[in-house]
């Protein structure tokens, strides 16, 4: 295994598009608008973009809008993405955005959501009403995420696409409400889309095998009720959330986006211990169901991973051991009762 040494690393790493995205960006026309590209995901998304773009010999414009109230913008000029201030709530801002053929919509809101509810309902409920009528001509993949189906138990394999929806928690309803809001849009204006319930992205900064091995190194215990979980390497997400551009449709297509493995909270904790020469400590066990998806229907069609669960837990284990940054803003995948 090749050590991950530094973030411009890993942000190349990152951003590195696969031949099938070159292939679909190559293909796709015209200029692609990224809206709330500040956040974890989006800037090496846009970066791979722009990346595959130039490969496929396409001229285009890639625009990620965002408040930018952390920054951000110079480093993502610096790749030769255009960049928008805007708050996407405020509907004459976000009139004056410019078109697009394909808009690919990051923004809403998770963390912080119990406390200030309100918010959290707008930016997930209300903005894909601004966006889908903004963007009406355009093709639109929306994020979503797994927390819409609920638990499940660990030998079905995860949740499939066709399950009934049972959303814990008013941020998962909220998002279960983003996800309607779509769908209405899309046939009522004709617009192809895609959403993906994304569950869970991870890269070396963030994530739940980061959250986990700084526990481990810090010699907290590791709970295991929510003894079973899902990850995919944020690089291979970028690359599945490009490719969906190519199967939009009305009403919307709706894709699981995960790895292929059901992973154990105990195994991988154990395995991270000896990676990082820790020991690991459990408290409760295991149990009889959890959040988790079945990602073969988004596999088949989008692609295999590049980078396994394995190879992701050990260069994360790396990646802590010798003190590299984090973003500090941990999954609280624990959390059964929707609370975040």
């Amino acid at each position: 295994m090749n050590s991950i040494e530094t973030e411009a690393q890993l942000e190349t790493w990152l951003s590195e598009p696969t031949p099938e995205v070159i292939e679909t960006l190559g293909r796709l026309p015209g200029d692609l608008v990224l809206l709330g590209v500040a956040g974890k995901m989006g800037p090496t998304l846009a970066r791979m973009a722009k990346r595959a773009s130039d490969a496929a010999g396409v001229r285009r414009r890639v625009i990620g809008v965002a408040r930018f109230s952390d920054g951000g913008q110079e480093t993502l000029a610096a790749h030769g993405i255009e960049t928008i201030r805007c708050d996407l709530l405020n509907e004459d801002e976000a009139a004056r955005l410019p078109e697009a053929p394909n808009v690919i919509c990051m923004a809403g809101r998770k963390f912080g959501s119990t406390g200030d509810e309100p918010l959290t309902w707008a930016m997930n409920a209300y903005l894909p009403a601004i966006i889908c009528r903004k963007y009406r001509h355009s093709r639109i993949v929306a994020f979503s995420t797994g927390n819409v189906y609920g638990l499940s138990p660990p030998a079905s394999g995860g949740s499939r696409e066709s399950d009934p929806l049972q959303p814990i928690g008013e941020y998962a309803m909220s998002c279960l409400a983003r996800e309607r809001l779509f769908a209405y849009f899309s046939r009522a204006l004709n617009t192809p889309m895609a959403i993906l319930r994304l569950n869970y992205a991870c890269e070396l900064r963030y994530g739940v095998l980061v959250d986990l091995a700084q526990r481990i190194v810090c010699g907290e215990p590791i709970d295991l009720a929510m003894g079973y979980f899902n990850v995919i390497w944020q690089g291979d997400a970028n690359a599945m959330t490009l490719r969906a551009l190519a199967h939009v449709s009305t009403p919307p297509w709706v894709v699981n986006m995960t790895g292929p493995e059901t992973l154990s909270v105990r195994d991988v904790c154990i395995r991270l211990g000896e990676l990082l020469g820790k020991p690991v400590h459990f408290s409760r066990s295991e149990s009889t169901e959890a959040l988790l998806s079945n990602a073969s229907i988004g596999l088949e069609r989008l692609g295999p991973p590049r980078v396994s669960a394995a190879e992701l837990a050990e260069h994360v284990a790396d990646w802590i051991a010798r003190g590299g940054r984090t973003l500090g803003k941990p999954t609280h995948f624990e959390s059964r009762d929707g609370k975040f």
